[in-house]
């Protein structure tokens, strides 16, 4: 393995770790392995903090693959708790506001989830990390700016119920979608579609591509997992 000339690395980004983090995490013990300043390395495709799941690194030329692997299908597992939301739309932030759940069913989750298949319109979450005017949007709502963002197309390929617990008013879904899908507005536009709310309290990223979380090596395990790589002499800096 070459990881100035470039390689892949298949990581299930924990839980609260940032990709930059989890980025530097690997950045950092490669640079001390190879015994070089600095390696060339980036990540396709972001995830939240509190979203776990298959982050794909590429060092050294692999970077010039970065663009057309954000581009890949992904596939989610999400759970959503009803009734309620936050600014977030995740549990980064304490709950805002409640609404009624109790004409809320199963079948009423499975009549309205079809609607959000196909190219749908979707506003991004104020607390994300799209630009505005140059400056993340997270950035500015953070300094008590009003944040307007505008509707983009995503596309959804599927979405499955997975289970519905009536009692917590919980449930989870599976997600096929595109670049650009933001599961925490799906979940805000779910919450509405129920004439309730809603929001997240998990998030995995399964699938990237054809890259499943089962090829991924778990943080924890990374460093013993590169002292067993056969890694090719080459301290040229790239």
């Amino acid at each position: 393995m070459n990881f100035q000339e470039g390689a892949y690395i298949y990581i299930n980004k924990p839980y609260r770790m940032s990709s930059f983090g989890a980025l530097a995490f690997v950045r950092t013990r490669i640079c001390k392995k190879i015994g070089v300043k600095r390696v060339k390395i980036g990540h396709a495709g972001t995830l939240d903090p509190l979203a776990t799941g298959v982050l794909i690194l590429c060092t050294g030329k692999k970077t010039k693959e970065i663009e057309r692997l954000q581009y890949d299908t992904k596939e989610y597992t999400a759970t959503l708790q009803l009734g309620a939301t936050t600014p977030s739309y995740d549990m980064e932030h304490e709950v805002d506001e409640t609404y009624p759940v109790e004409h809320i069913t199963r079948e009423l989750i499975e009549e309205t989830l079809p609607q959000f298949v196909g190219d749908i319109q979707q506003v991004p979450p104020q607390y994300s990390a799209v630009k505005i005017d140059g400056k993340r949007a997270y950035k500015l709502k953070r300094k008590g700016n009003e944040v307007e963002l505008k509707p983009k197309t995503v596309r959804v390929d599927e979405i499955e119920l997975t289970s519905y617990d009536v009692d917590k008013q919980q449930l989870s879904i599976r997600v096929v979608c595109g670049k650009g899908t933001y599961i925490r507005s799906l979940a805000r536009d779910i919450g509405r579609a129920l004439g309730s709310g809603a929001y997240l309290t998990a998030l995995c990223r399964t699938k990237v591509g054809d890259i499943c979380i089962e090829d991924c090596i778990e943080m924890d395990a990374f460093p013993a997992w590169l002292e067993q790589q056969d890694i090719e002499d080459n301290k040229k800096e790239v």
